[in-house]
């Protein structure tokens, strides 16, 4: 798939329309880039539409302006949308791709045709203890990569991957994110606690890897209770990335929900 630079913003995204009437939209975790999503974009590049983006900061979307925030993704995407015709689509999210992905289905609930949120929590129902800890962990991974890139990209494969092969994949991806693009991530928090979940008019799958952190297990059994018409899914030898860890299994479970 070829680059595409938006015009009204910092976004870079790809598209193939080698499918049928129906899209899909990927959005990655931090400090990689679209290309986590490769194995998926194989797959169904003959049975959907595709379009995925390099969220603010990372790949080719670091040409920024000043002011532009990570919780500006939504319109950004939005407006892509507008730009293609496309008028729904089917979304996944991964990690931070997951919490955007849900600020965007809050924000523009009419154009999603389901959502699938992997290694992620409940933006509208996160707990404040959670919170708390998640962000302690963040400025740790943080402190590494201001002292070596090396180090930090290290340290955060093993923490988003389960399977050799993914955390060597994650590593290439993770050594080109660029310190200065920490600063896009400050503004997480304003997507938070934001929005009150309503009636979803799309079907909803959330989950991760069985070897995912704790706190992550914990975050889904607690959206589970929130929202309990939502599908869950536990995938077997994967961790926090489970579309970069299991691929296949992945793959299966997506078109199942899909179908």
């Amino acid at each position: 798939m070829k680059p595409i630079k938006s015009a009204d913003s910092p976004i870079t995204y790809y598209v193939s329309r080698n499918g049928r009437d129906e899209w899909i939209l990927f959005i990655h975790a931090a400090f990689v880039n679209h290309n986590m999503f490769k194995a998926q974009f194989e797959y169904f590049e003959n049975k959907y539409h595709i379009l995925a983006i390099d969220i603010i900061g990372h790949g080719q979307s670091t040409d920024t302006r000043k002011g532009d925030r990570i919780d500006q993704m939504s319109k950004w995407i939005f407006d892509i949308l507008k730009t293609e015709n496309i008028d729904k689509v089917h979304i996944v999210g991964v990690s931070l791709g997951a919490v955007l992905a849900q600020d965007f289905a809050n924000q523009y609930p009419c154009a999603v045709s389901s959502l699938a949120c992997f290694g992620g929590y409940d933006i509208n129902h996160f707990d404040g203890k959670m919170k708390n800890e998640n962000s302690a962990k963040q400025k740790l991974m943080m402190l590494k990569a201001f002292i070596s890139v090396k180090w930090f990209a290290k340290a955060n494969k093993k923490i988003s991957a389960y399977t050799s092969q993914a955390q060597n994949d994650f590593y290439d991806m993770n050594i080109l994110f660029p310190k200065k693009s920490f600063m896009f991530l400050a503004a997480l928090h304003h997507m938070v606690n934001k929005y009150e979940t309503g009636q979803r008019d799309y079907p909803l799958l959330i989950g991760c890897g069985k070897f995912d952190i704790p706190m992550e297990l914990e975050a889904i059994k607690a959206w589970k209770n929130s929202e309990p018409d939502c599908k869950v899914v536990l995938f077997e030898n994967a961790g926090h990335c489970v579309n970069m860890d299991v691929p296949q299994e992945f793959n299966k479970t997506m078109e199942e929900f899909w179908a």
